[in-house]
């Protein structure tokens, strides 16, 4: 059974122990981070460490092991068992934080910054345990939950880890604890916390136990490129998600900046834009499970890089002209005119950030086979920190030029949209998904039973009565795998809906006494796709029914089944008949817009699957027809 939500994930074990392990490693990177960049942007004096290009400095130290060593800690993590990694890299996180407090008393800039560097790899080495855990202990209904649930946590993390370290070191000489001794202290307690709750990370057996390391990072690297591009959905998805960390690097980078010479504000207010942006990074990432129902939605990541283009724009023109000011503090500049739209806008472009990066996570989870899938983690990891650098350097180079923080900004609105849509056109999935997403959330109110019966692996055929013309756009919104549909070749000259099919790379199919050449190549091509192990949607009916009731079934299913025996999925949909997009009216559709009005209920009851050899042309009818007798009384 299905856990009600993504929070009682937090009161079981599978999933408790992790989350809390990775919760207090982030948070633990941040206390130290941000209190050393505070220590050496202000207190300490270093000559080869100007303060000007401290954050900087400490930035690349801890982000070059991830270039470096990714593809090594994917390899790992296929190997071995992660739970006993959890607890090593817990380990040595212990280790790491005793060196910090070596630094701190002794005041060594040098030690302290290696030891940004060990954190940077003590992430590297987690990551892909990370994102390949979670496959390995939840559902696919609970895989989009269980990735927002940790990417608003990692969120989280950070906020509380910057506050807390800037909070520490502040702490004057005379305190209990001055301010070094004070982060140090609480980095090791932190890193031995995170330790204990590693030991009650269950067991996770490796994927590929009798892999071979290369320890040769530069091959490997390349490696994992080449396998994660062999699947180019999830490659593509790996891309995706590396923009959104370009993305929000450009904005994360600027806070400081932005508060200061835009928005004319004290280093508080720099803090509060970060409050917002990891806020709305968190609400979004929770939200993905409830727009999602549950279910690995693609459909959303389309909605979001349309919400952060569209914020970041509406930044940029908010942010343009406020009038000069004396450094204000939080209180002051909440105060001032246009600063609430500055902060909605940042506010709602993080939102839908969490809406962009939370499937496409899920997406290669589900989608990456389960012996390689650590090893195309760690992929995404070396991409996501070339992406970043490439966001620094791309940031400082406008910046010299002469653009502001807000035409930066502007200029990322419009990239990010370019970007978007490239991609989008390159997987049409995610724009198919998203065209689903809108149709069953936002013309009809869709309700799906018998979800569970729906493969999330392997081949079979989807069987369905066929009542309108959007029906194949719903079997896409309930699916978390894309199906190939076999369709009524006239179908595909219909505006809009013909390119849609066409680029869901739907299979024609004419009826045999008109074009039997044509049909034996529609069922070739479709018996194809059962054979690449995918799912096939068919209307057995053979056309929109004229009248509301079910048409008899055509033989074409038991032909496909003849070469290619797999199961076969009945469903039925229900309460479509006298809709927009249905056949009603002298035999003609889409005469007559909202005549039902929005949000009609419209439902999909799915049955257990029938294997190859108990299929029948009358029993798929008769389960069909049940379907729709059953869900009658529950219409409206």
């Amino acid at each position: 059974m299905s856990s009600p939500n993504q929070f009682t994930l937090l009161r079981q074990r599978r999933f408790a122990p992790f989350f809390w392990t990775q919760f207090l490693g982030a948070m633990n990177d941040n206390v130290f981070k941000f209190a050393f960049t505070v220590l050496v942007t202000y207190r300490l004096q270093v000559d080869w460490l100007p303060p000007s290009l401290a954050g900087l400095a400490i930035g690349a130290v801890f982000i070059a092991p991830f270039v470096l060593f990714s593809a090594t800690s994917g390899q790992i993590a296929d190997k071995y068992d992660k739970a006993f990694l959890t607890r090593m890299v817990k380990n040595l996180e212990i280790l790491i934080m005793v060196l910090v407090t070596v630094g701190m008393a002794t005041g060594q800039v040098g030690l302290l910054l290696g030891c940004i560097g060990l954190l940077g790899l003590h992430s590297t080495l987690f990551g892909p345990v990370k994102f390949a855990y979670l496959p390995q202990h939840l559902r696919e209904d609970e895989l989009t939950g269980g990735n927002g649930m940790i990417e608003m946590g990692t969120f989280v993390a950070i906020l509380m880890g910057n506050v807390l370290g800037g909070l520490l070191i502040a702490l004057p000489p005379e305190a209990v604890l001055p301010g070094s001794q004070a982060v140090a202290a609480v980095s090791l307690a932190l890193a031995v916390l995170g330790r204990l709750t590693a030991q009650a990370v269950p067991a996770t057996p490796p994927t590929a136990p009798g892999l071979q390391v290369n320890w040769n990072p530069f091959t490997e690297t390349w490696r994992n490129l080449k396998l994660a591009h062999g699947n180019i959905v999830v490659f593509r998805s790996l891309l995706g998600i590396s923009w959104m960390w370009f993305f929000g690097a450009v904005f994360l980078s600027q806070f400081p900046s932005f508060a200061k010479n835009v928005l004319h504000g004290d280093e508080h207010v720099a803090s509060l834009l970060l409050v917002v942006f990891s806020v709305g990074v968190g609400l979004g990432s929770l939200l993905c499970e409830t727009l999602s129902r549950r279910h690995v939605e693609i459909g959303l990541v389309p909605l979001g890089a349309i919400g952060m283009s569209v914020f970041a724009a509406d930044l940029y023109l908010a942010s343009r002209g406020l009038p000069a000011a004396a450094p204000l503090g939080v209180v002051a500049f909440l105060a001032q005119a246009g600063t609430w739209r500055v902060l909605a806008d940042l506010f709602l472009l993080s939102l839908f950030a969490g809406l962009y990066s939370v499937p496409m996570y899920a997406l290669i989870q589900l989608r990456s086979p389960a012996s390689h899938r650590a090893r195309i983690i760690a992929a995404n990891n070396i991409l996501n920190a070339l992406f970043m650098i490439a966001s620094s350097l791309g940031v400082g180079v406008l910046l010299s030029a002469g653009f502001t923080v807000p035409e930066v900004f502007g200029l990322t609105a419009l990239l990010n949209a370019l970007v978007a849509g490239y991609i989008f056109l390159l997987v049409p999935e995610y724009l198919l998904r998203f065209v689903a997403w809108v149709l069953s959330h936002g013309v009809y109110r869709f309700r799906l039973r018998g979800a569970e019966h729906i493969p999330t692996e392997g081949p079979a055929i989807l069987v369905c009565n066929h009542v309108s013309f959007v029906d194949a756009v719903l079997l896409m919104a309930a699916s978390p795998r894309p199906i190939r549909f076999l369709m009524d070749h006239r179908i595909f000259k219909v505006p809009v809906l013909g390119w849609l099919f066409r680029l869901a790379k739907a299979i024609p199919v004419a009826p045999r006494g008109e074009d039997p050449a044509a049909y034996e190549r529609a069922l070739a091509a479709a018996g194809q796709v059962l054979a690449d192990g995918d799912l096939l949607g068919i209307f057995p009916e053979g056309g929109i029914t004229v009248d509301g009731q079910l048409q008899p079934f055509k033989g074409g299913v038991m032909k496909i089944l003849a070469t290619q025996p797999v199961p076969v999925v009945p469903m039925a949909l229900g309460n479509l008949w006298g809709s927009f997009f249905s056949r009603i009216e002298g035999g003609r559709a889409m005469v007559r817009p909202l005549r039902r009005g929005l949000f009609s209920r419209v439902t999909l009851d799915v049955a257990p699957a029938v294997p190859a050899g108990q299929v029948t042309l009358e029993g798929l009818q008769g389960t069909v027809q049940g379907l729709l007798h059953a869900a009658a009384p529950r219409r409206g």
